[in-house]
């Protein structure tokens, strides 16, 4: 495509405003994967209204027949996975096999989502009175604002497309304006599959100015939101006022823990995917690395020589082990961590500048840095970079280091590396953060669980997982109490005054 355009109420439309703007590789700036539009307010207005239109036929849809669509959806993910992840690689950087597991993990959501349509389980229960009995039910709430960031271009908008559709809900979805055209595609495959006209609208723009408006819109009766820290609590703010429900996914400052029985092998691996997957652009990635005194020296030094020996490049290119960064304000923004931290007095042991060589010079690439000497206080130890920059801390034992994990306005994701079997255990329940990892990285949720962070990294709203997750915000209880008694039965009095 080399322009797309809206989708409201089943069709392909202009925006209002008549303006675009283009989406570019990042690996390659002068290759301009489409032209987007720049939507204005009155296309969010007619999209809520298509999604309003829509939704009463869908929820009275039984959802076993929405289902269908569902499963009909990620077989047309799967047929088309190779290229969808190419267009991911291209469209934002990431390489092509992490490009593959993000289709990969639509089409789990997709399959795992189809499954829940014969399980929106509510229950059954025995009432006080005879010839009564009680129940409760899942309904849905009515119209979702779902917005989205470019990191996983389908996985996380299908992770809320199809929880959302699922429950019965309609949906606007307002994707990253730096991957609009993954966006596009997965519509495209969604319309493919059967979805009536008007379930789920896309509507492309700034978020200041076009998801902003679409959160607060009041034809919206929920918002789910993933992006940075600063937004989500704006709009967790709006939300409150407006009585609306918000699932917000934020940010995370990720600490790994290497104790010194751990297998540091093992370790390193886990590291250098945490640290460099993605380019460091994950809310996941383990950006803090605390090392017990013991393995801190040994480990430091083969975690740079193996940073300095990853190979950036196009991720298309199968000798690619890192990708660039998003966009010029991206790496700009890790650019400017370099300075931050050595100014704060922390050692750049290797990486930190732009990486310009060859054909890297007309992409958005970093050198991964590894930082060492970092006191817990300092900015590259609280802040997130987003970006392939690691802090490197000490700890003197299992307990200095949990204090350091800890230590963070974030909580999202934490990993321990240990062969303790009571460390592992106790790491379970002293670690604060939404998902704890043993003797794995930070990054890998799977979609069969709720993902979510404690404290500033979410709003206690988790996404996938089913009824502990998703299932239980895209959709709200109703509670039925039928009396077949044929006579006045007054509760909560006492019998024998009857």
């Amino acid at each position: 495509m080399t322009r797309i355009n809206n989708f409201i109420a089943g069709e392909w439309v202009l925006p209002s405003s008549g303006e675009f703007v283009n989406s570019i590789n990042p690996a390659r700036i002068s290759d301009i994967v489409t032209r987007y539009p720049l939507s204005a307010k009155a296309d969010v207005d007619r999209a809520v209204a298509a999604a309003r239109e829509a939704f009463p036929v869908w929820r009275d849809l039984p959802a076993p027949r929405r289902a269908e669509i569902l499963y009909r959806a990620a077989e047309l993910l799967q047929r088309a996975k190779p290229e969808l992840a190419k267009s991911v690689t291209r469209e934002m950087g990431k390489v092509y096999s992490e490009g593959l597991g993000d289709i990969q993990e639509a089409v789990d959501m997709a399959y795992y989502m189809a499954g829940e349509g014969r399980r929106l389980v509510g229950e059954t229960v025995p009432c006080e009175l005879p010839h009564k009995d009680g129940k409760s039910l899942r309904v849905p709430h009515g119209v979702f604002a779902l917005i989205t960031p470019w990191n996983f271009p389908v996985a996380i908008p299908v992770w809320k497309i199809f929880a959302s559709l699922i429950c019965g809900n309609t949906a606007v979805f307002k994707p990253s304006s730096d991957s609009p055209y993954c966006a596009a595609l997965l519509v495209e495959i969604l319309e493919e599959a059967g979805l009536p006209a008007g379930v789920l609208n896309l509507v492309m723009g700034r978020g200041q100015h076009v998801g902003q408006y679409l959160a607060t819109h009041p034809g919206v009766d929920g918002i789910s939101f993933t992006g940075s820290c600063a937004v989500g609590e704006a709009l967790a703010q709006q939300a409150a006022a407006l009585h609306r429900p918000i699932a917000m996914e934020m940010g995370g400052k990720n600490a790994i823990l290497i104790l010194k029985d751990a297998d540091l092998d093992l370790a390193l691996h886990g590291v250098l995917w945490g640290a460099f997957g993605t380019t460091g652009q994950r809310c996941t990635a383990a950006s803090r690395i605390i090392l017990e005194q013991a393995v801190y020296d040994r480990f430091l030094n083969r975690l740079v020589e193996a940073a300095g020996s990853l190979r950036l490049g196009d991720g298309l290119l199968p000798e690619t082990d890192v990708g660039p960064l998003i966009n010029k304000q991206g790496l700009d923004k890790a650019l400017d961590y370099i300075k931050i931290g050595q100014e704060e007095g922390a050692e750049l042991l290797c990486g930190g500048l732009r990486a310009a060589e060859g054909g890297l010079a007309e992409g958005y690439f970093m050198q991964p840095a590894v930082f060492a000497n970092v006191q817990p206080n300092m900015r590259i130890a609280q802040e997130e970079i987003f970006g392939p920059v690691v802090a490197v801390m000490p700890c003197a034992d299992y307990e200095d280091g949990i204090r350091l994990v800890n230590q963070s306005r974030y909580g999202l994701s934490s990993s321990i590396y240990t062969n303790n079997v009571n460390y592992a255990a106790r790491a379970e329940r002293d670690i604060d953060s939404g998902l704890v990892y043993i003797n794995a990285s930070t990054i890998g949720a799977e979609i069969q669980l709720p993902f979510g962070g404690f404290k500033h990294s979410g709003s206690g709203h988790p996404e996938a997982g089913g009824r502990m997750g998703a299932i239980d915000f895209f959709s709200r209880i109703k509670v039925i109490y039928r009396d077949f008694s044929g006579r006045l039965q007054k509760a909560q009095i006492d019998q024998e005054s009857q």
